[in-house]
């Protein structure tokens, strides 16, 4: 009998635990899409003007839509503003506002004289990841967080990530990550891997605004970015 109601107050104990971190990040989901949405507000005009700038130089729609996995697999259609002109699809020309790029290639290694952006105006975008802005939608959408694994293709995940692809799909892409703030494109797979699984094992609050925090400078310096 004593050994049964041991194990009852073990098992009650275990969901207020369980309970409180998930309490935790209720808030955390709902602040971030709230932070997103008057992010998006604030920032309209310059996403407006990028994207009026960028449609006039590349002839082509402003917006692009490229496949990336999701939280589990699924598929999310990752928003951001054109930079390459002509080179992320074959279309060129066309009227929509967004083009959707299903297999858009990835480069192993980037580097800052990437011969697919032609254009100084998109590369100081890509430096400073103002081409990204628009992944805030996916935040409000709660398609993405804030902080979490940065959204790779199911290609790059089988190639380079392997069985460990599952562990991080676990729990939901990020605008920004841990390898996006010690590295960014220095960083070879490997070393995004082992940031990727670090952010999911060790994902925790503290660690959350840690990231956040780091991603201001980070942004601004532009450095490592292409």
């Amino acid at each position: 009998m004593g050994v049964s109601l041991i194990a009852v107050r073990a098992v009650e104990r275990q969901p207020a635990s369980a309970a409180s971190r998930s309490f935790a990040w209720v808030v955390i989901d709902l602040a971030e899409r709230v932070l997103a949405l008057l992010l998006l507000v604030l920032l309209l005009p310059v996403l407006a003007v990028t994207a009026a700038i960028t449609a006039v130089l590349s002839q082509n729609s402003p917006l692009i839509a490229l496949a990336r996995a999701g939280q589990g697999g699924k598929c999310v259609w990752l928003l951001k503003l054109r930079t390459m002109w002509g080179s992320e699809s074959g279309g060129g020309g066309r009227a929509r506002f967004i083009e959707r790029i299903e297999n858009a290639r990835v480069p192993e290694c980037k580097t800052e004289s990437d011969p697919r952006v032609t254009s100084s105006f998109a590369a100081f975008c890509r430096r400073h990841s103002i081409d990204e802005l628009p992944q805030l939608w996916h935040v409000v959408c709660g398609e993405m967080t804030l902080v979490g694994p940065r959204p790779l293709t199911h290609d790059e995940l089988e190639t380079y990530y392997g069985y460990d692809a599952s562990e991080v799909l676990s729990v939901k892409p990020g605008l920004t990550g841990l390898w996006q703030v010690r590295g960014r494109n220095s960083l070879s797979y490997c070393q995004r891997l082992e940031l990727d699984l670090y952010l999911v094992r060790h994902r925790s609050p503290r660690l959350y605004l840690s990231v956040l925090a780091s991603t201001i400078p980070a942004v601004f310096s532009g450095r490592n970015a292409c």
